[in-house]
């Protein structure tokens, strides 16, 4: 379930995205997850003349770069940008006045210009601070957590997100070292993770899966994932009401691209309970839930990159994508 780390500026199963959104000329477009603009670029391309993407990213300095690197989409009205998290995706849209939206990507994890400043404390093979915020804005690092949270708290952290068979373990070392004086370096804590294991070079790292659980539990990626899936439906379903969408023969759909088991399972859960009309359980005789089916699952497994991509792009190795599309609403 290791969540694997952005090495170039790429964007991941590109043409997967495009080959289930299916864009077209005059449609909407959001991505929540802006990062470089890989994906946003190439919907960009796809729904010209005058399709609209709004990208949204938690990280100021991305939606800076990619101002700059899409600077004529942005001066036609074409690409809308805002900061913020993509839990807060209907909100954004709202803000933008984005009518309707045809199609959603969200590429989860981390960029690789995240990964490869180390005064952003995202990697442990550059020393740097112990932030791994990806919102600057926020107050909460994970070196407040590393420093404050209980023995106990630490290894629930580090057995829940990164499913670290060794957490009680780091959770005991972290806090007696801790009470020499603060954790405040990226180094500082990889070679509490690295003491007495021996291990290979090419190998997993011995902190990486530390690595991974903090940067969860610091930016809360689990719960946002959770909060924004459902907003993902209800804006591709109001643009399935825009007059004239019914008839067009098409349907909002949305992709999501995960890193680790943890997200995916997330993903997978949510599809097939939109996707099924009753949720009772199997004794109940009639269903009494009233729940109807939203969804039609596109991706009855999660695909995943060829080998050329990942040589390529080494940060696409562990990437699952899964795609679902909307269905009428039943009044």
């Amino acid at each position: 379930m290791i969540d694997t780390m952005q090495t170039q500026h790429i964007s991941v199963m590109p043409e997967e995205v495009i080959q289930f959104l299916q864009p077209a000329a005059g449609r909407c477009y959001i991505d929540g997850t802006l990062g470089g603009g890989g994906h946003t670029a190439l919907l960009l391309e796809r729904c010209a003349p005058d399709g609209r993407v709004l990208g949204i990213d938690a990280d100021a300095l991305a939606l800076d770069r990619v101002r700059v690197r899409l600077a004529t989409a942005v001066e036609q009205g074409r690409l809308l940008l805002a900061h913020g998290n993509f839990a807060e995706m209907e909100q954004i849209a709202e803000t933008n006045k984005f009518q309707h939206v045809d199609g959603i990507v969200l590429d989860l994890g981390f960029s690789s210009d995240q990964m490869n400043a180390p005064e952003r404390g995202f990697s442990f093979s550059a020393d740097g601070p112990l932030d791994m915020r990806m919102d600057q804005t926020h107050e909460r690092s994970a070196a407040e957590i590393v420093n404050t949270a209980s023995e106990q708290e630490l290894a629930d952290i580090f057995w829940r997100y990164g499913e670290e068979t060794r957490s009680r373990q780091l959770a005991r070392r972290i806090v007696r070292t801790r009470e020499k004086g603060p954790i405040t370096r990226t180094g500082q804590l990889a070679a509490l993770a690295v003491a007495g294991v021996r291990y290979k070079p090419g190998a997993i790292h011995p902190a990486t899966r530390m690595f991974q659980a903090l940067r969860i539990a610091v930016n809360e990626e689990l719960a946002h994932l959770e909060a924004v899936l459902p907003q993902m439906v209800r804006l591709l379903q109001r643009g399935r009401q825009v007059a004239g969408y019914e008839q067009s023969g098409s349907a909002g759909r949305m992709v999501v691209i995960s890193f680790h088991s943890l997200e995916d399972r997330i993903v997978k859960d949510f599809m097939r309970r939109e996707a099924t009309d009753c949720l009772c359980p199997p004794r109940v005789p009639v269903c009494v839930c009233g729940h109807k089916a939203q969804l039609r699952v596109l991706t009855s497994r999660p695909m995943m990159p060829d080998q050329q991509e990942i040589e390529r792009n080494p940060r696409a190795r562990s990437a699952h994508l899964r795609a679902a599309e909307i269905l009428p609403v039943v009044s």
